[in-house]
């Protein structure tokens, strides 16, 4: 009985520390998921790049990567981050969000800019 416990109970172990790691992961990503969806939101409305790393970088687990892009009317947030606990993994933790950028109210859809004479 002794030998067969001295063999389970480090693989139980292993067992619990692994799924505590996966939980721990699988949190990491939801943080990521928020912090993109964030950013793409403060990016749509048009706010500066500095703020919108920002607000991503405040959701974001910490350590977390944060890059802004603009391509034509959508704007691209992708938040990357190390795993937790185990950093020395070949992979990491990663999301992106687009979303549409806003129309002002003062200047509607395909309208020039305001006070320019067509």
């Amino acid at each position: 009985m002794t030998a067969e416990t001295a063999v389970v109970l480090p693989v139980l172990v292993v067992f619990a520390m692994a799924l505590v790691w996966g939980l721990l992961v699988v949190a990491a990503q939801i943080q990521c998921v928020d912090a993109a969806r964030t950013g793409a939101r403060a990016a749509a409305r048009e706010d500066p790049a500095d703020a919108v790393v920002q607000v991503a970088r405040e959701a974001a687990p910490s350590g977390a990567r944060v890059t802004v892009g603009r391509e034509g009317g959508q704007v691209r947030v992708v938040v990357t981050a190390d795993p937790p606990a185990l950093h020395g993994l070949p992979f990491e933790v990663r999301e992106e969000a687009v979303a549409s950028v806003e129309q002002s109210a003062a200047q509607p859809a395909g309208a020039g800019p305001v006070g320019a004479e067509p």
